[in-house]
């Protein structure tokens, strides 16, 4: 907070979500290069990284009560263009199916559009356990799947593959979930 007890936009939360948006390119570089073990490595590492700083910039912004409407919006929104684009990247690589990739980020665009017109009337849900849960079972399938290779007897690309389809329930789920909320909530419907 600054001396007129306001929060600062630029804190320390809020620059941990603008790394992972800047790292982007550099993970897309990484893909794009990563039919070798040592570039998909990286990819998978910067991938990581960033995926790391979603989980530190919300503790943080809770912890230390510099919660700000810029962290609201970019943190969501950092992390669909991270998973969207690790997603399309992966697609010439035969590592994810288009149609996989398509019911994910269709899903992120739509309760996106959701969200913005539940706050238009007043109406805010907050990620649920199940939210939560897809979010982890992307960034695990994208990670092993950036991976691809067989490390240590493990075949990561088909443990990347398993990974993304309970990823794909769990993303389709907690959607229809979130519209069943959604309506409930605005509609005034209690369950």
């Amino acid at each position: 907070m600054n001396e007129t007890g306001r929060v600062n936009t630029w804190n320390l939360p809020n620059s941990l979500t603008i790394f992972r948006i800047f790292s982007i390119p550099l993970v897309m570089f990484f893909i794009s290069r990563s039919d070798q073990p040592l570039p998909a490595f990286w990819a998978a590492f910067f991938f990581s990284m960033a995926s790391i700083t979603d989980l530190l910039d919300g503790f943080l912004a809770r912890r230390q009560k510099c919660v700000t409407a810029l962290g609201k919006l970019l943190d969501p929104l950092a992390d669909k263009l991270l998973i969207s684009a690790a997603l399309v990247m992966l697609i010439p690589k035969g590592r994810v199916e288009a149609w996989m990739a398509f019911l994910i980020i269709g899903r992120e665009i739509a309760v996106t559009g959701l969200r913005g017109i539940g706050v238009t009337g007043g109406v805010v849900i907050d990620a649920s356990g199940l939210g939560k849960a897809k979010t982890i079972f992307q960034i695990s399938a994208l990670i092993a799947l950036l991976l691809h290779f067989t490390y240590l007897g493990i075949n990561f690309h088909q443990f990347g593959k398993v990974l993304l389809w309970l990823a794909l329930i769990l993303t389709v789920w907690s959607g229809v979930d979130y519209f069943v909320r959604f309506y409930r909530l605005f509609t005034g419907e209690q369950r």
